[in-house]
């Protein structure tokens, strides 16, 4: 809209069906200062009345053509059976008024306005308030029912682009947040989230209320009773209809659910305890789990949450903390632990959304997992071939290590599986893995460049092969050496560079034999793991943004506790050294095999240097920070050989530089590294700005440690990934000095 235009005015509504639904969204609409007109239709009269009393409408009646004719949009909330009848006193009336619905089963309304219309119009929008009340009637009206709710929407590929805009803005005037999916998905994610969850409880109540002592039962009852079963005194003419018109899904979700009724069964009565903890763990921890998602994502399609980090300039870092566990080896301690005989006990373990993911997969395929319980976690080891199939694909969220390295652990099981992970992951090359794969004799699907979601598919066997890597990268190593676990023969694996050792340790810490000769790692397929305690040191991708900032800001004396300080893992270390920083090594010990120490370092004036070429694959995640480094080191900082950060979460190179260019430090981007142009001196280095991490959790963690040297406040977009790899860092960067605050949209 260009300036001086006037906004469009909103459309008047007619509501069909003044029930707690109809009602909730007419009082919604009111209370957010809606401009039209709010209509609407009942044979009921004294619900009629009740709405024009409560203010929540304007007009209202019986006679619907009436009422159409002086509305722009018209929303059907009748029960779903009723919704045929309605679309029919529609159809000769509606014209090009944009038409939508609030059922809860949307093939049901969908088959219902084709009959109706003789097709299903390009105005009609159909839509799901995915919130409720057990209670009935206009009078029940909560103009805050759909605050902070989900409404689904599932238009049709010839909807009118305009017709969704205008259904999606009159949720949005509600607080609620709009989604889109398709019909029959909806569906099936219905029947299992809220239908089932319903016929349960209806079921359990009328069973109770039957015996001779309900009485007794209801008296006693307890509160996870009454939580469970509130949903029981909803409507029950309004659940007959969702159940009758959402047969099918329902019916398959109910023999889901009855499989795994059964199986529980016999564990209890067989007193099979490991079952029943198995069960149980996974269910307890499931809903943790997806409690996590849901509070930083979307419903279903997992987009993130908006997050915006805003940073004061100034200060200095100081104290004595200890980052979160190593999340490479978290994710291989869970999945060693579980390929594993016997009980692998695990210490340090990282609570992000990444390591919990790889956790969570592991339940699903049958291994039962206690914990975590502050960073502690007991893996009930199933053996290298006693994983069962997951019921549905196995979600990796952002994490790129995990994918890559279930790739090869998967092609060897006998069953087909999926692989998939959040919209950051699905635009991440997974060719690297998958061709080798198919070389060892794995069948593999991906989507269209290479790309996520991978299908594995089961029963295939495999040949080791001797592999020459084109480009250094560890994970596609791990990813070769975990599927020979399960190939015929030897598996050989050559690197053109050093790399991340962490598999090959850690196997021969399990009790398998990897040998290693210079750039060569070489294992015997068909061996066994054994299980083994470990103890996971603080990440040093995570303590490198503490290092960074503690290396740029005077006055700053810092120790880091506890960090992993595999020779593999040290570039950053060795690089920030070579730049001249004050840091050094204290107490070294060997933990687990993986060599540990405390970090301390000290401010002192940094010098741009040449990056060496040996030290690019040994500090590839950390290259974001150590870039911030250089933008306040005298003179320029030279990297090359990096072509691979431009394929992780974001092209790190050309976000990274896009940033610093916001904040005034002069840069130069070539296709495998950058050229970066620093500052040294006791004033600040560069500007303030708002810049966008572009979703990419290493880049929003190295602009938020940038605004030490700023003149001013920086703000970085789209961090709500950040606690995949790093859960509490917004606490950790306050504690030792910096001034940053979390803003959720």
């Amino acid at each position: 809209m260009r300036e001086g235009d006037t906004p469009p005015a909103d459309p008047s509504v007619l509501i069909v069906g003044l029930g707690m639904i109809g009602g909730s969204l007419a009082a919604a609409l009111k209370s957010s200062g809606y401009g039209g007109r709010i209509l609407a239709c009942d044979p009921n009269q004294e619900e009629i009345a009740i709405g024009l009393e409560m203010g929540v409408i304007d007009d209202g009646g019986r006679d619907l053509a009436a009422l159409v004719a002086q509305s722009g949009l018209v929303v059907v909330a009748v029960p779903v059976l009723a919704m045929r009848r309605v679309f029919e006193q529609l159809a000769p009336v509606l014209g090009e008024r944009v038409l939508t619905d609030v059922g809860s089963t949307k093939r049901r309304v969908c088959e219902a306005a084709r009959e109706a219309f003789g097709r299903l119009p390009a105005n009609f929008v159909p839509g799901h308030p995915i919130a409720g009340s057990e209670k009935s009637g206009v009078a029940a009206a909560n103009p805050a029912l759909y605050r902070h709710h989900k409404v689904i929407l599932t238009p049709e590929a010839d909807t009118t682009p305009t017709a969704v805009a205008m259904v999606r803005g009159l949720w949005q005037r509600c607080g609620a947040e709009v989604l889109e999916m398709p019909v029959d998905r909806h569906d099936q994610v219905l029947a299992r989230t809220s239908h089932l969850p319903h016929l349960l409880a209806f079921s359990l109540v009328d069973t109770l209320a039957r015996q001779d002592e309900r009485l007794e039962i209801f008296r006693y009852a307890a509160g996870g009773f009454r939580d469970f079963t509130r949903i029981a005194g909803s409507d029950p003419v309004m659940w007959r209809d969702i159940f009758t018109a959402n047969r099918d899904a329902l019916l398959d979700a109910l023999d889901d659910f009855e499989t795994g009724l059964g199986r529980l069964r016999a564990a209890v009565e067989q007193g099979d305890s490991d079952a029943m903890l198995g069960t149980f763990d996974r269910a307890s921890h499931a809903r943790h789990y997806f409690e996590t998602l849901l509070n930083q994502t979307s419903y279903q399609t997992m987009e993130a949450r908006q997050v915006q980090y805003r940073v004061s300039p100034g200060g200095s870092v100081n104290g004595r903390i200890r980052v979160p566990g190593d999340k490479s080896i978290s994710h291989r301690s869970i999945m060693l632990g579980a390929l594993a005989n016997g009980v692998t006990e695990v210490k340090g373990f990282l609570e992000g959304e990444d390591s919990l993911a790889t956790l969570q997969a592991f339940r699903d395929m049958g291994v039962a997992i206690e914990g975590p319980h502050q960073g502690r976690v007991t893996i009930h080891g199933v053996g290298l071939h006693g994983l069962k199939k997951p019921a549905g694909p196995i979600y990796v969220g952002n994490s790129g290590t995990a994918m890559r390295l279930f790739a090869g652990l998967l092609a060897g099981q006998a069953f087909d599986t999926e692989l998939t992970g959040d919209a950051s992951l699905t635009k991440r090359p997974m060719a690297r893995v998958a061709d080798p794969l198919r070389l060892m004799g794995a069948r593999i699907d991906t989507a269209e460049g290479g790309r996520p979601p991978l299908g594995i598919h089961g029963g295939q066997p495999l040949k080791g092969i001797h592999y020459d890597m084109p480009m250094a990268s560890a994970q596609v190593k791990s990813c070769l050496l975990l599927a020979g676990l399960y190939a015929e023969g030897e598996t050989r694996v050559r690197e053109p560079a050093p790399t991340r050792d962490h598999t090959e340790r850690m196997l021969n810490g399990f009790g398998y034999k990897v040998d290693r000769d210079g750039d060569l790692a070489t294992l015997q397929g068909g061996g066994e793991l054994t299980s083994a305690p470990i103890d996971v040191p603080s990440d040093i991708s995570s303590a490198t943004f503490f290092l960074v900032a503690a290396a740029i800001t005077p006055g700053s004396d810092l120790v880091l506790e506890h960090v992993g300080v595999n020779p593999t893992r040290i570039g950053v270390i060795n690089i920030l050294k070579a730049m001249g920083a004050d840091l050094r090594l204290e107490n070294p010990r060997e933990v687990g095999g993986e060599p540990v120490a405390d970090l301390h370092i000290r401010y002192a004036p940094l010098k741009g240097i040449d990056i060496p070429v040996d030290q690019v694959p040994l500090a590839i995640d950390e290259f974001p920070a150590l870039f911030v480094a250089a933008a306040n080191a005298e003179g320029t900082t030279r990297l090359r050989g990096a072509e691979e950060l431009r394929v992780k979460e974001s092209d790190r190179i050309q976000a990274m530089a896009d940033g610093l260019d916001v904040l005034g430090v002069e840069t130069t981007v070539y296709d495998d590294g950058i050229d970066v142009v620093g500052k040294v001196g006791d004033g600040p280095s560069y500007h303030g700005g708002q810049v966008d991490s572009l979703g990419d959790h290493r880049i929003a963690m190295a602009f938020t440690i940038a605004a030490l040297r700023a003149d001013g406040p920086i703000a970085i977009d789209d961090c709500a990934n950040v606690a995949t790899s790093f859960p509490g860092f917004v606490a950790l960067a306050n504690k030792v000095g910096l001034e940053l605050t979390e803003i959720s949209a």
